[in-house]
């Protein structure tokens, strides 16, 4: 069993690049199921608009693993964001 409390302090890191997404900073769930559908990584360091946080969102069938220190993921576009 995992808590959110717990789940938001673990580094999300591409298992494509190697690279540190960020951290949870939102779950979005299916009241109707109960399900976690996808995670929403805040990435402060790359500020959007007016200062504003860019969310990246993960599809729960993208997570790879959930370890004690890190979530691995698949996210395919951080080469993306890093060339804008």
């Amino acid at each position: 069993m995992l808590k959110i409390s717990e789940f938001q302090i673990k580094d999300v890191v591409n298992v494509a690049d190697g690279k540190r997404l960020g951290h949870v900073g939102d779950i979005d769930i299916d009241l109707a199921t109960g399900k976690i559908q996808a995670i929403v990584i805040g990435n402060s360091r790359m500020l959007g608009f007016f200062g504003k946080e860019e969310e990246i969102v993960i599809p729960w069938r993208n997570i790879v693993k959930i370890g004690s220190d890190v979530i691995l993921v698949r996210y395919k576009d951080s080469y993306e964001l890093e060339e804008n």
